[in-house]
């Protein structure tokens, strides 16, 4: 049974945690209670204790760690865990050291498989000297045998004020990984045995998305849902980033008690993913991994991206985590601080760096208590939406690698999501993403879907292909008389055929209230206007909360420029914004570096809300301001 997600630290307050990073050490009781009292005084809400080693061995000079899950080390997280719920910290653990899951407690069967049989890849980085074994995240007895052999080491932490178990984005061998029971599952499934056709697997298109999708169920099953399984028999919560796994993203998200996205290696319009999906199945807290590498990433050789280490300015950090609460976060964890003594020289490179000594120290109190108002603002009431769009899984499981232009690093399959983004002419309608799953859960109620607590007053497809079971209730749907708008008649994907699908796309064809346009139904957006900001929308108790990021906030993109957020005039954006049936035309000023928090009420007022933090102005250097002219 999962413990009450009310009992969770970053549920009761929205403060922003910090992913605190044991390096080397000594790891001191006396500099852990000097890190948490800093933390605690700067507005930190709570810490995620994450273990790695970054040099990929042991420093000659570093000096002794204790044993990786041995006693010392337990006792380290019993009393961190104690200090922290006595100041009132937060206090959350990764399941393992490094990602993904592995290292000495994998048995050689619960390995990780490949299609050619057992996977080259091994986990670097973790407190365990020398490459260790990738569990195998398509058995669900690997995933429990594994939480076995770690949870005793892990009790001491885990007492007390209940925690999250964080789960890290799936960086594993994406395009081959299999398990030995999936060959007759595969043929069950699909009707042909796989052995024989493994380079088919991976060159042809429709039997790669079989592939893929096979590989997917399966890790719904087997990771996502049993990992939060084992959370709750620890009294634990489960806090996971789902991507980097071809799964479909939101089923793989709502499994959590909390689902976290990440930026900026994923841009922020990626965050939507996340929190469509904690709208769908109710859940009220979306995460997210936030400030990494935001000029890019100094261990990968970037000179740019040295030029500016350690000097992080406030204003661009700020339009970061705007760009992202207008997706939908509303959780920051800081990625991160390293553990350091008083005078500590540890760091680590693809980290904004969190600490007394960081750039951006004296701003830190005043950001911090900004994002804490806007979260515990955007967390009132429920999601407010009136577009559903489907996700294009099938689309990107049938492509194959991310064209060059648009990679970042470690980008390497389209199926990862990393550069979709709803339609353009669905912004202004505060869209969010379904899929198949949630399509299963939806009903028509007077021409709206409904969805869990969200209801929608059209469902938006514009898709190449569409599995036979997302048909089949999108069909069902139809007949039930919910608005259907299918801007092109989608194609089954895969090998496999279906006899209905025509059926059903000809009773879709024959439908009144299915349409080709967003213009052919009486559907109101919510916002109108020649330059719509990036928002997000909550309502509750009779009135809607908009939070409308400052508009270079549409901007923000791997890697940002430095400086970026440099901004000497304010920004018009008029809109009409409709609710309740009644138009409000609101004149939106963004003075520089503000965003707004806009109330609406059924009643005809539009009120903003005074969001008191403006960063000091950022300090372009030549190079960057000869990048925004080419620009």
């Amino acid at each position: 049974m999962a413990p009450d997600l009310k009992q969770y630290p970053a549920y009761q307050s929205s403060r922003p945690y910090t992913r605190w990073w044991w390096l080397h050490g000594p790891f001191r009781q006396q500099d852990i209670v000097y890190q948490l009292d800093w933390l605690n005084a700067n507005g930190f809400g709570g810490v995620e204790l994450a273990w790695l080693d970054p040099t990929w061995q042991t420093r000659p000079d570093a000096p002794p760690r204790p044993e990786w899950l041995g006693e010392e080390w337990s006792a380290l997280l019993g009393f961190t865990k104690r200090y922290a719920d006595e100041i009132g910290l937060g206090c959350d653990f990764t399941l393992g050291s490094c990602w993904p899951f592995g290292g000495s407690r994998v048995r050689p069967e619960d390995a990780a498989q490949t299609l050619d049989g057992a996977s080259p890849q091994r986990l670097y980085g973790s407190w365990e000297s020398g490459p260790r074994p990738v569990l195998n995240h398509l058995s669900a007895d690997a995933l429990r045998r594994y939480a076995d052999a770690l949870a005793p080491a892990f009790a001491p932490g885990l007492a007390g004020t209940p925690s999250a178990l964080f789960c890290d984005s799936g960086e594993l061998d994406a395009g081959r990984l299999w398990s030995p029971e999936l060959w007759d599952a595969f043929e069950a499934r699909y009707g042909y045995r796989l052995e024989g056709r493994i380079e088919l697997a991976r060159t042809q298109p429709h039997m790669r998305y079989e592939y893929r999708r096979m590989v997917g169920a399966t890790m719904q099953q087997a990771f996502f849902e049993t990992f939060a399984d084992i959370c709750h028999q620890l009294g634990a919560f489960a806090r996971v980033q789902a991507h980097g796994t071809p799964t479909d993203l939101l089923s793989a998200y709502a499994s959590a008690d909390v689902p976290e996205t990440e930026s900026l290696l994923f841009p922020p319009p990626f965050s939507r993913i996340a929190a469509s999906a904690a709208a769908l199945a109710g859940k009220d807290l979306v995460s997210a991994e936030a400030f990494s590498c935001i000029y890019g990433i100094v261990g990968l050789g970037d000179l740019r991206a040295a030029r500016y280490w350690r000097r992080e300015q406030p204003a661009d950090l700020k339009l970061l985590a705007d760009a992202l609460l207008a997706h939908g976060v509303n959780q920051f964890v800081w990625h991160g601080m390293p553990f350091n003594p008083p005078g500590g020289k540890n760091e680590f490179y693809t980290s904004v760096h969190v600490g007394p000594d960081a750039a951006f120290a004296s701003e830190l109190p005043a950001f911090n208590e900004y994002l804490e108002t806007v979260c515990g603002m955007m967390r009132r009431g429920r999601p407010y939406a009136n577009l559903a769009v489907y996700l294009p899984n099938e689309d990107m499981l049938l492509r194959d690698r991310v064209p060059d232009d648009q990679r970042t690093p470690g980008a390497m399959f389209e199926w990862e999501m990393r550069q979709v983004a709803p339609p353009p002419e669905t912004a202004g309608y505060h869209p969010l993403w379904i899929s198949e799953p949630f399509l299963r859960e939806g009903i028509g109620v007077d021409g709206d879907l409904v969805v869990g607590n969200v209801r929608f007053s059209a469902l938006y497809l514009n898709v190449e292909w569409l599995a036979s079971g997302a048909l089949e209730q999108v069909a069902r749907l139809a007949a039930e008389g919910v608005r259907i708008v299918l801007v092109r008649e989608p194609k089954l994907p895969g090998m496999r055929r279906n006899a209905q699908y025509a059926g059903w796309l000809a009773a879709l064809a024959a439908a009144p209230n299915v349409r080709a346009s967003l213009a052919a139904f009486d559907v109101q957006p919510l916002m109108q206007g020649a330059s719509v900001p990036p928002y997000w929308a909550r309502e509750g108790q009779g009135e809607l909360l908009l939070f409308l990021a400052n508009p270079l906030a549409a901007q923000v993109r791997y890697p940002m420029l430095y400086g970026q957020s440099l901004s000497e005039s304010a920004i018009d954006c008029p809109v009409t914004i409709t609710y309740g049936g009644v138009s409000h035309e609101v004149a939106l000023r963004f003075e520089p570096y503000r965003s707004i928090m806009l109330r609406v009420t059924r009643d005809g007022q539009a009120t903003v809300l005074d969001l008191d933090y403006v960063p000091p102005p950022p300090v372009p250097d030549e190079q960057t301001s000869s990048e925004q002219k080419r620009g």
